[in-house]
């Protein structure tokens, strides 16, 4: 199953894929966020026919605690309005430090602050991506 991981944040939304067989994630792309939210997710929705996605997994930042705070029913707000412009279910992921782990990981990478902010949205997008891959994986057996 080819899955379009979305990592929604205020300036940019991170954009990851799945391979066909829904195995392994990978950074996509990073949309800078226009000024109509309604334009953002047709932009998401061209993305995920062009890709040919058969789902779209939505990161759901909880709060470490894991309840629902503001950006999380925004991020839910956004799913649920982004499923009437896409063909395909829009499920949503806790994505709770999926950024931090993102940029760790590019540190250790040693790219520079510059480079990382180019990038950090879409592998946040991926990491998050490929824990709802395992998740569902494990769930599947």
């Amino acid at each position: 199953m080819r899955a379009l991981g979305v990592d929604l944040g205020s300036h940019r939304i991170g954009l990851a894929i799945s391979d066909s067989g829904g195995i392994i994630a990978s950074p996509l792309s990073v949309l800078k966020r226009s000024k109509s939210r309604r334009h953002d997710r047709d932009e998401i929705a061209r993305i995920a026919r062009a890709e040919e996605v058969e789902i779209i997994v939505v990161g759901l930042p909880l709060s470490m605690s894991g309840h629902m705070g503001p950006a999380a029913k925004g991020a839910t707000e956004e799913a649920e309005l982004l499923a009437t412009v896409v063909d395909v279910p829009v499920v949503l992921h806790d994505e709770r430090l999926t950024t931090v782990s993102a940029d760790r990981s590019m540190k250790e990478a040693n790219l520079r602050a510059p480079q990382r902010r180019q990038i950090v949205d879409k592998v946040a997008a991926a990491i998050m991506l490929q824990a709802w891959l395992d998740h569902r994986r494990g769930t599947m057996k």
